[in-house]
């Protein structure tokens, strides 16, 4: 497959336009986030499709928004092409906004004159990005509420049925039941150390907080996130999708192959998987190929090397990627609802026990108290 290799100008460097838009809206709430980004794309697409010039349909978009963070943007745009400025060299200098590979697609389209569906394929690309991720949101949800559920319930029962017996309990201390030995200490550390308990959550959260952004937490995480039996298979499907689709939309679209895979780095956000794809970058520059980085590579399916390699051998590695790239994000999303589904009975199944477990270190010191005193 030829590809072309002249390389395409990618600015990222944050200039004093970059910095007087941050400046502006400082404080978090007036920032600009991936659905402004969406439909600055679509209209943009939309305005193109029709005919109006590049000039004119920034000036349109301007009018049409009311973000003042927006209109900034976009009238900082509008004078640097007023300026005689590509397009992709004014995305450029806002690197917080438009991403390495929005660039890149953006500069190809420059030279062939399709601009407007380089930007169709954008906003199609970050419409399923968002689909995957409330996929992933919604599988993990309700879960995570099943847990802080059970929590709520244990420690309201330590802390509010447990002390009314205590006096009661005494009674039979010697005849309780090491579950209620252990609940009744339970309760008294929470209600005599409850300030310190909660500091020393505090602190933990804290301090992991802090550990995941070291260096060394953060390798150690990515590390985990590929690694570990479950999430393993979740997260190397996630960068899967993620770097098969950019590679195929930029490619595609005439984006030289090192500049394709240095986008998708730039998207995947794990060490060890950007790791990967610059062995693939030193392959493709030896002039071995793409499919040879794909091979022999733990987190990355046979089945994938294969197919780029049949992409490679007829010329249609973009079409290839693409399918690929649809497969696994179908199977990731099977895969995400199954767990969630299994999850939801197993939670329910652990919270009845803990329930059971409760009723049961109350019930069963009530019922040798009624023998004693009978």
């Amino acid at each position: 497959m030829a590809i072309s290799s002249k390389k395409q100008p990618v600015q990222k460097s944050t200039d004093s336009h970059t910095l007087l838009l941050k400046l502006k809206n400082f404080g978090g709430h007036n920032t600009i986030n991936h659905k402004d980004r969406k439909f600055f794309t679509e209209q943009m697409a939309l305005l193109l499709e029709t005919g109006s010039s590049m000039q004119a349909s920034l000036q349109a978009l301007q009018k049409q928004l009311s973000k003042p963070a927006m209109v900034e943007l976009v009238k900082q745009l509008k004078e640097d092409v007023e300026q005689g400025r590509q397009f992709s060299f004014a995305l450029a200098r806002h690197p917080t906004v438009f991403s390495t590979t929005y660039v890149n697609l953006i500069a190809a389209s420059e030279a062939g004159g399709y601009m407007h569906e380089v930007l169709e394929q954008l906003q199609e690309m970050d419409e399923k990005k968002q689909q995957l991720r409330q996929t992933m949101t919604s599988a993990l949800s309700y879960p995570l509420f099943l847990m802080f559920f059970a929590f709520a319930v244990v420690v309201f029962v330590l802390v509010v049925v447990f002390p009314k017996f205590a006096d009661l309990f005494s009674q039979i201390a010697d005849q309780l039941p090491a579950t209620t030995v252990f609940l009744m200490a339970s309760s008294r550390i929470i209600q005599q150390y409850w300030l310190l308990l909660i500091a020393g959550f505090v602190a933990t959260v804290v301090a992991w907080l802090l550990w995941s952004r070291t260096p060394h937490g953060i390798q150690k995480l990515d590390w985990a996130k590929l690694h570990l039996p479950l999430i393993r298979d979740i997260f190397a499907q996630l960068y899967l999708i993620q770097s098969l689709r950019v590679l195929s939309l930029s490619l595609g679209n005439g984006v030289n192959i090192i500049d394709s895979l240095r986008a998708c780095r730039d998207v995947v956000s794990n060490s060890l998987f950007q790791n990967f794809i610059r062995q693939v970058e030193e392959h493709v520059e030896q002039g071995k190929g793409i499919a040879i980085g794909f091979q022999n590579t733990s987190f990355i399916p046979p089945v994938v090397a294969q197919m780029i390699e049949t992409g490679e051998e007829t010329g249609n590695l973009p079409k290839v990627l693409r399918r690929l790239s649809s497969y696994y994000e179908a199977e990731l999303t099977n895969k995400l609802q199954t767990l969630s589904r299994l999850a939801e009975p197993f939670m329910l199944l652990v919270m009845g026990g803990v329930v059971g477990l409760i009723v049961s270190s109350l019930i069963l010191p009530i019922f040798k108290l009624s023998r004693a005193v009978g």
